[in-house]
């Protein structure tokens, strides 16, 4: 009898375990198909990215392979969704010159943004004797003679989405600005600002998450 009332005990909590472990597949499972659910009827919609403008202090070419650059950008991300909020992480903001990175790395800190929200940000970014690719010092200084440079303000980050509670996991954001600098002209098409020049420039950037 002791044996077999331990049989009976030990087969009532295998049917209780297995239970539980059945309710919770389930209960995850709905929950699951509910955040789906609402996330196909939200549609999330990426940010989108304006440069405004950007002021150049200093773009000099010291040796065929060595740049040196201090730029100041004002960059706006809108909020498009009217019922998500997007938390923007450390995004890295720096210049390209013909696919070649020509600054440092610049932080811009983490950031909420609400719906609909506008985020405007005027970070510096910067770089002091940056070896490049000869041929690319070469054509900086040819493309200043003829008047006009195109650079590419490129941010890289993580974004999470926020939907009433719920906080989706981290995307990885990548941003994409042509810049578009007519130097030769700078004190007709730029304001001087003491001994920086501020271009209007207006880009759309192009956004991938």
């Amino acid at each position: 009898m002791t044996e077999e009332k331990c049989t009976d005990d030990h087969n009532e909590r295998r049917i209780i375990i297995r239970r539980c472990c059945t309710g919770l597949l389930i209960f995850n499972f709905t929950i699951l198909v509910i955040i789906l659910l609402v996330w196909a009827i939200l549609q999330p919609k990426k940010p989108h990215f304006t440069l405004q403008d950007a002021t150049i202090f200093g773009l000099n070419v010291s040796s065929p392979n060595i740049i040196s650059t201090s730029i100041q950008v004002t960059i706006n991300s809108r909020n498009p969704n009217s019922k998500i909020g997007i938390y923007y992480d450390k995004m890295d903001v720096y210049a390209t010159y013909h696919n070649q990175q020509i600054t440092y790395y610049t932080v811009i800190p983490p950031v909420y943004q609400g719906h609909k929200d506008v985020n405007v940000w005027s970070p510096f970014v910067y770089g002091t004797s940056v070896p490049v690719a000869p041929y690319n010092g070469v054509a900086l200084s040819q493309d200043k003679s003829n008047g006009a440079i195109w650079l590419i303000i490129k941010m890289n980050g993580r974004v999470k989405w926020r939907v009433g509670s719920f906080v989706s996991g981290r995307y990885h954001l990548h941003v994409t600005c042509p810049a578009y600098i007519p130097l030769g002209n700078s004190r007709n098409t730029g304001i001087v600002i003491g001994n920086a020049i501020k271009y209007q420039l207006s880009q759309t950037c192009s956004v991938n998450v």
